[in-house]
């Protein structure tokens, strides 16, 4: 390509090229078919249309985890709308994707006219206001300022881990530009030297000679410091644990792990040892409902090293500006230097030895999730639907080199589908399983097909549960409103487009033993088990969960 016909469209993705994109997913639409065309000739960028708009944020979601930026087209006002639901659930996940929106031409804005895919009143900025609500930064890009605009909104992306949003009309994509001539600006720290100083002093003196605990969540992973983490974990015999929303942050096959910590609904091993620690601290943790047990959690701000994102708290004091990182290295240094070294943890008791069920008994919440852990191996990337997949997994510990993915906050149902096909399309080498109710599935299983297409080989389980089995748990056990209409579901891959995936419906412990079997040698090929278990069987830590979400909503 010529510098005459560079765009800023060109820009734009040439941008998107240097943060790692190589995948642009979205949906056509007439505002923004032109600059489509350039993303189909760009040499290291691709297109992967979606179902449908909302598929395509939840797709871009789960490649930006892997990733650390992902793209979204879609065409102005319908299509868009109809994507907000997912970049809403990656800005409350701290998911970094850039909304980018095909627009009416600025002629047409100018000129009030009213055009398709508007509300018929002229106003072309409705959709931008709603945006300002669940995007970091936006822009409606104009000829002048385009590229400075582009480069603003990404390096907010970049550094905030949440989406953006690009307002970009149809003449401003090809409008001429010249190509970028440096690195798009980058965030290089806000740690202030002042606050560091007195942030380790402070730790310093609360830590002595204690053994530390670690109480550790998904911010550590979204700001990238799970290499510090790790150095901080292998500083000293430091214990371990993580809420359900950082599962397979550290290595759970370690016998400093503790487990997942969720308040109230934890373990009594792992609350005692969370709540009790002479020294706890808390790396990225954010609180919510779901993975607190309610705010169950009681931990002692006295003793408690608060690291946040560019704060850190120590006894109620704030130290700011100070980055994560930095923190992280402060209290690993401490540990490094302290001259001593604390006993190992005393040994974990052995569980019994567990006899496997009769291969004729019926499946049941516990025996597939007992089965399935045995099954995962390093390197594949888990997507676990909020309901009893999510909850049923959480508790169970992971092999060394699994990513576990989940929506515990956001909690949109039907989410892992399609961000399954952005994870697997982000690290091809890694195969991706998925865990999702029948309730759940019927959002989004359009996208199916796409996996077929795109030549990824996932292993999909719907947990067929005849109906929405965690509503139920929460209210309303034979209410109407928590039924579906029971699908054929093993029939679903062929005819939404992948006829060569194997197929399996699994009723029974011995029928899901041989399903997930064939799908340990079947690599090269879609494995879609339907597992079946009684409607109102539910794990047990959802069982506690759903009993708070109850009393909670009852007032």
């Amino acid at each position: 390509m010529t510098e005459s016909t560079y765009t800023v469209g060109d820009y734009l993705l040439d941008r998107l090229a240097e943060l790692g994109v190589t995948e642009v997913f979205g949906v056509p639409g007439d505002y923004q078919l032109e600059f489509l065309d350039h993303i189909l000739t760009h040499p290291r960028i691709r297109w992967v249309g979606g179902a449908n708009e909302l598929n395509a944020g939840y797709a871009a979601d789960g490649y930006g985890r892997l990733r650390g930026m992902a793209a979204l087209v879609t065409t102005f006002g319908v299509g868009e709308l109809s994507a907000a639901n997912a970049v809403a659930g990656s800005y409350a996940e701290h998911v970094p994707v850039v909304h980018i929106v095909g627009a009416p031409s600025k002629d047409s804005q100018a000129g009030s006219r009213i055009v398709h895919h508007t509300l018929g009143d002229g106003d072309f900025d409705h959709f931008l206001r709603m945006s300002r609500e669940i995007t970091c930064a936006q822009a409606n890009l104009a000829p002048a300022t385009a590229t400075r605009e582009i480069d603003r909104v990404l390096s907010e992306v970049h550094e905030q881990k949440r989406p953006g949003y690009l307002l970009m009309a149809t003449d401003v994509a090809r409008f001429p530009t010249e190509p970028p001539t440096a690195p798009l600006p980058r965030y290089t720290g806000g740690t202030s030297p002042r606050a560091l100083s007195l942030f380790t002093e402070a730790a310093a003196r609360l830590i002595g000679e204690h053994r530390l605990t670690v109480l550790a969540d998904f911010l550590v992973h979204r700001l990238g410091c799970v290499e510090e983490l790790d150095a901080l974990l292998a500083a000293d015999t430091v214990p371990y644990a993580t809420l359900m929303w950082g599962k397979s942050l550290v290595d759970e096959s370690s016998p400093n792990f503790l487990g997942i910590y969720a308040g109230a609904a934890s373990e009594d091993s792992v609350r005692a040892a969370v709540e009790d620690a002479p020294v706890l601290v808390t790396a990225g943790v954010l609180f919510t409902d779901m993975v607190s047990g309610f705010f169950s959690q009681r931990i002692d701000p006295a003793r408690t090293i608060d690291i946040g994102v560019n704060q850190s708290v120590i006894g109620g004091q704030v130290y700011a500006p100070l980055d994560m990182a930095a923190a992280l290295q402060a209290l690993t240094a401490i540990l490094s230097e302290r001259g001593i070294t604390s006993p190992a943890l005393p040994p974990v008791p052995a569980p019994a030895p567990v006899e496997a069920p009769d291969r004729g008994a019926p499946l049941t919440q516990e025996t597939l999730w007992d089965r399935l852990s045995e099954a995962l191996t390093p390197g594949n990337v888990v997507l676990a639907d909020q309901g009893t997949s999510f909850y049923g997994m959480a508790g169970h510990r992971l092999a060394s080199g699994v990513t576990f993915i989940g929506q515990p906050l956001w909690g949109s149902i039907g989410y892992t589908l399609p961000a399954a096909l952005g994870a697997g399309l982000a690290d091809r080498d890694r195969r991706t399983v998925l865990l999702i109710g029948d309730g759940a599935a019927q959002l989004t299983v359009q996208e199916l097909g796409t996996f077929g297409r795109e030549g990824l080989t996932p292993v999909v389980i719907v947990v067929n549960n005849d109906g929405y089995t965690v509503e139920r748990a929460i209210h309303g056990v034979t209410a109407s409103y928590n039924d579906i209409t029971g699908w054929r579901w093993t029939e679903l891959p062929a005819a939404l487009g992948v006829p060569d995936a194997l197929t399996f419906r699994a009723a029974s412990y011995g029928e899901l033993d041989d399903a997930l079997s064939a799908a340990a040698q079947a690599r090269d090929r879609m494995v879609f088990i339907e597992a079946v278990v009684p409607k109102m069987d539910v794990p047990p830590l959802l069982a506690e969960l759903t009993q708070s979400a109850a009393e909670a909503n009852a007032g």
